[in-house]
Parts: C-alpha cells; sequence; structure tokens
C-alpha cells in the first residue's frame, strides 16, 4: 500500500492505530496542529518554507511543493532506528524505519513549499510523521552548494518507547528482511528509499549495505 494524500486528510493513519489497539498514545489533531503552531513561531509567514527530506518523504512526499533540490545537512545522519509495529511490521515482528541521529552527515531533498500552503501542507506531513511523537520537530541548516538554507526536518525522539537505538547492522537487516504490516514490507521501504536517493543522484553507503544483507536474507536457499 502507497500512503496517499487523500489517506492523510482522511487522517485514516491515526485511524488505523486506535482501531489496532497498540500501547501507543495516538495525538489528536488538535495535538499536531499545537505542534506545528509552535514549531511555526520562528518563521515569517510570508516566507516559503524548506522541509529537508531523508527517507520516505523523498520517494512520496505526498504534499504540495513548488522547487526540490538537493541538500546536505551537517551534525545529522540517517539510521533506522525507529520500531513499528503496525505500518511496516507487526508486534510480534516489528518492522524499521528512518529517523535522523546526531552525528556525520546526511543528503537528501530540499522541498519549498509557498508560503500561502504552509499550514495546509504542513497539517498533512504533521499527520503522517507526527502521529505518534516519534519524531521531533527541528529547524536545521542545509547546505545547498554554498548557500545555507533555514530549513524543517524531523529527527528522532530518543524518549520515545519505540526508539530502537543504534541497533547492530545484521540485527537491523533481519527485522527489515521479515517484517511487514498495513503499509507494506520493511524491505520495499528499504528499497524505494535507496531507488529515491539513485532518482535524484545520491546514494548513501550505510542503506546500500543494508540492502545488500536484506538481499541475501531474503535470497531462496
Amino acid at each position: 500500500m502507497t500512503l496517499t494524500r487523500s489517506d492523510l486528510e482522511s487522517r485514516m493513519l491515526q485511524q488505523m492505530i486506535l482501531q489496532a489497539g497498540l500501547d501507543l498514545q495516538v495525538w489528536s489533531d488538535a495535538e499536531l496542529q499545537a505542534s506545528l503552531e509552535t514549531t511555526l513561531q520562528t518563521h515569517p509567514s510570508i516566507e516559503d518554507l524548506w522541509l529537508f527530506a531523508y527517507g520516505s518523504l523523498i520517494w512520496n512526499p505526498v504534499f504540495h511543493y513548488c522547487d526540490r533540490r538537493l541538500g546536505k545537512l551537517y551534525g545529522w545522519h540517517r539510521q533506522f532506528c525507529l520500531w513499528t509495529p503496525l505500518g511496516r511490521g507487526t508486534p510480534e515482528n516489528p518492522g524499521l524505519v528512518l529517523g535522523l541521529e546526531r552525528g556525520g552527515c546526511c543528503r537528501g531533498v530540499l522541498y519549498r513549499i509557498a508560503a500561502a500552503h504552509i499550514r495546509l501542507e504542513l497539517l498533512l506531513v504533521w499527520r503522517r510523521e507526527m502521529v505518534v511523537g516519534s519524531y521531533i520537530p527541528r529547524w536545521v541548516k542545509v547546505m545547498d552548494g554554498t548557500t545555507r538554507i533555514n530549513a524543517l526536518t524531523f529527527t528522532i525522539n530518543p524518549l520515545h518507547p519505540n526508539y530502537a537505538g543504534k541497533l547492530a547492522m545484521a540485527i537491523a537487516a533481519q527485522h527489515i528482511a521479515t517484517a511487514g504490516g498495513k503499509l507494506g514490507s520493511c524491505a520495499d521501504y528499504l528499497m524505494q528509499t535507496v531507488a529515491g536517493l539513485s532518482s535524484v543522484g545520491l546514494q548513501d553507503q550505510y542503506l546500500l549495505a543494508l540492502q545488500a544483507q536484506v538481499l541475501a536474507l531474503q535470497k531462496p536457499t
């Protein structure tokens, strides 16, 4: 299943998690809106907003944007560090999805959202990324060549109960190779991210190494 704009407009993720009866605190739209407004307090209302994507937002952004370019973020790196017991896994065999962890650097995609549409488009992003508070919305400086762009991104929330920490690659690969949930397989999430990066001329050696291990685990014996 590919997450669509209409899924987010109908609050499908919130309803799906609530119906599953998992021990997760699902944020209401009022809570999501409050978090969004707090985050936007320092952003001038007449200016367009840049959003830095490093995972599924690269290959399935869903929100509307008016410009896209590559960017490099220093001080953070992408890592499979968040357990997902529903979307890409089950409680018995949770999958893993990406977050931004401190240290290193990360190449990704910068999206520019027009000032007039910021709140409408970002509410959809909040329903997707912040539905159970797994991430922390954060303003960061992203390099676009020699230009520093003030951008919004989502870093991992290390206090969240689903935070996986730094896992050995073999353990991460085992979960990614075998887990699947209501939004599809964890392996597909990895492959789509690798392909999405490749489509804009980027590679991530960590993801490529994981992909090789996952494909080896899935190879028929």
